[in-house]
């Protein structure tokens, strides 16, 4: 298997495909049902994730993602089927709101050993059409297990989360993880954040699925996010250009 990454079961029918590697730490996940399979986004693109996801499993895979940026979309390459939602299908196709140079730097801004054949001053954005397009309380039915996309914007506008009902898991995308939040580009949105955060607080969830970092995190996660977002807004800091501000396990950056 391809030692750029890392894969990690969560349960006999969920796997996490992550790029410890590199600062970022990205996480995919592969989430199988009894007739087909979903990649819940596909990482940074310097390494064949279709191929990891393959030799986990013989389903056909559809390439379902939270959002739309660099990092999350580069192994899109390798989907048939790919499903986004409708606020950043553009994105994909020709509008992708970040300049190439920029992503090239973000990409190298840490000492990283890439793989092998990889060339960083060769990487590209992913831009193709998309096949689905998703809208806030879509069902994506995987044959005996289903995922409902839950529309979060503020990390950009159309981030979702993936809720799982039954498992209670809830996939998270850039909304929830142990780290730093980041809602200072042109594209985000401090309150939306704010409010997509408090919105998940209304869901039964016992696991969170991030998209960066620390992958047990807990579910606790989610009010100490709320709890600091509530903070900027009560000091009137809730607005881009307000700096970077440190809650423990979670700093935000507006």
């Amino acid at each position: 298997m391809d030692d750029w990454f890392t894969v990690e079961q969560i349960d006999l029918q969920t796997f996490a495909i992550s790029e410890y590697r590199h600062w970022e730490e990205t996480h995919c996940y592969l989430v199988c049902g009894q007739e087909r399979a979903a990649l819940i986004d596909t990482g940074l693109g310097v390494s064949d994730v279709r191929g990891v996801a393959d030799r986990l499993t013989d389903l056909p895979i559809m390439a379902v993602i939270t959002h739309a940026h660099w990092d999350h979309i580069g192994g899109l390459r390798g989907f048939g089927q790919i499903a986004v939602h409708e606020q950043e299908a553009g994105w994909l196709s020709g509008g992708f709101p970040l300049p190439l140079q920029a992503v090239r730097q973000n990409l190298t801004k840490s000492p990283c050993e890439f793989p092998a054949g990889f060339a960083p001053e060769a990487y590209e954005v992913f831009q193709g059409v998309p096949q689905k397009i998703l809208r806030d309380g879509d069902w994506l039915d995987l044959g005996g297990r289903r995922l409902q996309a839950l529309h979060t914007p503020g990390h950009s506008p159309g981030h979702c989360c993936f809720y799982e009902p039954e498992r209670r898991y809830l996939f998270s995308g850039d909304l929830i993880y142990q780290g730093c939040l980041y809602a200072f580009y042109p594209t985000t949105d401090p309150l939306l954040f704010f409010r997509s955060v408090r919105r998940v607080k209304e869901y039964r969830i016992d696991r969170v699925l991030p998209g960066h970092h620390r992958l047990d995190i807990p579910v606790s996660l989610i009010d100490e996010t709320e709890a600091g977002f509530a903070w900027l807004e009560w000091h009137g800091k809730l607005r881009q250009g307000s700096g970077r501000f440190d809650f423990g396990a979670v700093q935000i950056q507006i």
